[in-house]
């Protein structure tokens, strides 16, 4: 079982791109984060024609995260995070695939530290491992995979002094980062790549920051105990993010058994 997760910036500018890398890559599941489109705007169309079912859920100019199946019909589960009823950002989405439980989301920025945005942030966490300690009270299969604008460990940066001022590299995101590999969730990148340096799945666009790798490594997959054994693979696909018009990210693939 083959499962993506990729940042698209923008679903309805990288549609031809996405397109052509699901043509390529064929994941049997596909999370996508930052669609940046209403819900009516979403290409519904040319996704199952590409052979994927797909559920999403919109948002005019921010946010929004989908989950495509290909060959079938993602049955959703739910549509966002539990635990605070006025937070009405499109930021998480989940279905039940083949048995485990996928859900797929956008995590907060959070900037700029100290605001409101970096409480919100720290909230939304604790909200999520809320799920995770009733998941795994319940046994459930679960991969979590997305853009969770946090840079676990310092190795995950090109260069830590330049981001100690960001949200996403903070004690307190990391420390909820940790939080939830101590429930016993499973970092697939980093555990398959202990010790490694220099792989990152977000590059921005300016200085050729991409060209001399100079990223961070942002967007993850968390496994659930019961999927541990399962793994496989995972790797970070940099193909996408060199052609014309990419998405700042890079698509991430994980294999289970």
């Amino acid at each position: 079982m083959k499962i993506a997760t990729f940042n698209v910036n923008g679903i309805s500018a990288r549609l031809s791109a996405l397109l052509r890398w699901l043509a390529e890559s064929k994941p049997d599941v596909a999370c996508l984060q930052e669609l940046k489109a209403p819900h009516e705007k979403f290409p519904e169309a040319a996704i199952r024609e590409a052979g994927y079912g797909v559920i999403w859920h919109g948002q005019k100019s921010w946010n929004g995260v989908a989950i495509l199946a290909r060959g079938a019909d993602p049955v959703e589960s739910r549509r966002a995070l539990p635990g605070d009823s006025e937070d009405l950002h499109s930021r998480y989405i989940e279905a039940m695939i083949t048995g485990v439980r996928v859900g797929c989301l956008y995590l907060p920025n959070g900037n700029p530290v100290g605001s409101d945005k970096f409480a919100y942030k720290l909230a939304w966490m604790d909200r999520l491992i809320n799920e995770m300690v009733s998941w795994k009270k319940n046994k459930v299969p679960v991969i979590i995979g997305g853009d969770f604008n946090v840079i676990p460990e310092d190795i995950d940066c090109h260069k830590p002094a330049s981001w100690i001022h960001d949200a996403l590299f903070q004690p307190e995101p990391r420390a909820l980062y940790r939080a939830m590999l101590n429930l016993g969730y499973m970092d697939a990148f980093r555990t398959l790549h202990p010790g490694e340096g220099g792989h990152f799945t977000f590059w921005d666009y300016f200085r050729q920051a991409f060209a001399h790798n100079r990223g961070s490594r942002i967007d993850h997959f968390l496994l659930s105990p019961q999927l541990t054994k399962r793994l496989v693979s995972c790797e970070i696909d940099e193909g996408p993010r060199g052609r014309e018009k990419p998405s700042d990210h890079a698509p991430i693939v994980v294999e289970l058994r």
